[in-house]
């Protein structure tokens, strides 16, 4: 029987977010390991389409410590060089990395800590940092007749940057490309990119100023505003159901399609958690329900509590929606308050590259020094 292994935290991660983890707990002076699903660095970024940039500069794209160097004749790096970069970043740094190792389940103990079950053993840890993210959960909507649709042409669903960008890439190729989207398509000004949602995301942080929502959604890349500007980058509102031969609009109207791509985002890859009951769990906490955070240039996994606003009303000319309100705490900043008396805890990597989030966990992590 294999020895249990035990570490003061484990990181169940290897992307970006669980990279920076690990920074900053080599820096803490902690033992950890981080267990990996991939066989390869690169986290999500090695499965990404050929064509896809980051919307921010490299210099706006870095983990802590090592600077991303700026990639040669592109002014946004492309998925390949950000997948490298990581991989650089995680030898760079020596960090413990296991790979490929699932995590199948983790348990609490009596003795306090947390049991990490997984397919290469048993871990025994005191905090367990969940930088899963989401490329291993996509969402497909449960459209009804979706599994009658067997052809083999293409719709584009998502009125996010996924959509606009593979929609976009489409029109060069394909005969006609159909985008539809659940709201109206608001793309972002065209001078700004991912170094200005930095910004803005960092002055939200610091002063409560404005939302990056309150601008628009859809960064208009290169490849977005060449396609949009031709009038070729349409959206349409979403279809109701799909047939045999395609999707159908509430009135009837059908478009022959032959494979709809589903742009319509991630869920947090939480399921090893489910066994310590963490949703809905103590008094005066809410439930919690996924919500996606903004993070300029990059995906992270990422919790909020309380019921997503409302969508907005499908039409050409709808004004920008009203800004939702206030979110509560964070589930990684629920965990901490909730179980931190028995010394044990698991939270997730919401953006674990910025300063902001380790403040909060930084005394907690201290703690177990």
């Amino acid at each position: 029987m294999t020895a249990v292994r035990r570490v003061q935290v484990l990181v169940v991660g290897a992307g970006q977010a669980g990279l920076a983890a690990g920074y900053y707990l080599r820096r803490a002076g902690l033992d950890f390991a981080i267990l990996d699903a991939s066989p390869a660095p690169g986290g999500a970024w090695q499965h990404y389409w050929d064509s896809l940039h980051l919307f921010s500069p490299a210099a706006y794209s870095s983990l802590p410590g090592r600077p991303m160097p700026a990639q040669a004749g592109e002014d946004y790096p492309d998925a390949e060089h950000v997948a490298r970069y990581l991989a650089e970043y995680e030898k760079r740094y020596d960090l413990p990395i296991h790979r490929p190792v699932q995590v199948q389940a983790v348990e609490n103990t009596d003795g306090g800590g947390l049991l990490v079950g997984t397919d290469d053993g048993t871990w025994h840890t005191r905090a367990l940092i969940m930088a899963t993210g989401t490329w291993s959960r996509p969402f497909i909507p449960a459209v009804p007749g979706r599994d009658a649709f067997a052809g083999r042409r293409v719709v584009v669903v998502g009125g996010g940057n996924s959509g606009a960008q593979i929609a976009a890439d489409l029109t060069r190729h394909a005969a006609t490309v159909r985008w539809t989207t659940r709201r109206p398509a608001r793309f972002l000004p065209d001078e700004i990119d991912g170094r200005v949602l930095f910004e803005i995301a960092t002055h939200r942080f610091q002063d409560d100023g404005p939302r990056i929502s309150d601008l628009g959604d859809i960064v208009a890349t290169a490849p977005v505003r060449v396609a949009r500007d031709a009038g070729m980058l349409a959206a349409h509102p979403m279809f109701d159901h799909l047939t045999a031969a395609g999707p159908v609009w509430a009135d009837g109207t059908v478009w022959p399609a032959d494979a709809v791509i589903w742009c319509t985002g991630f869920r947090p890859a939480l399921a090893p958690l489910a066994g310590l009951g963490l949703r809905g769990r103590t008094a005066g906490s809410p439930p919690t329900a996924p919500a996606r955070a903004p993070t300029a240039g990059c995906t992270c996994s990422a919790t909020a509590t309380g019921p997503a606003p409302p969508p907005r009303p499908w039409s050409a000319s709808a004004a920008p929606h009203a800004p939702p309100s206030p979110r509560s705490l964070p589930l990684s900043r629920q965990l901490i308050r909730q179980t931190s008396m028995n010394r044990a805890v698991a939270f997730t990597a919401r953006s674990m590259h910025t300063p902001g989030e380790w403040r909060v966990h930084r005394p907690f992590l201290a703690s177990l020094a």
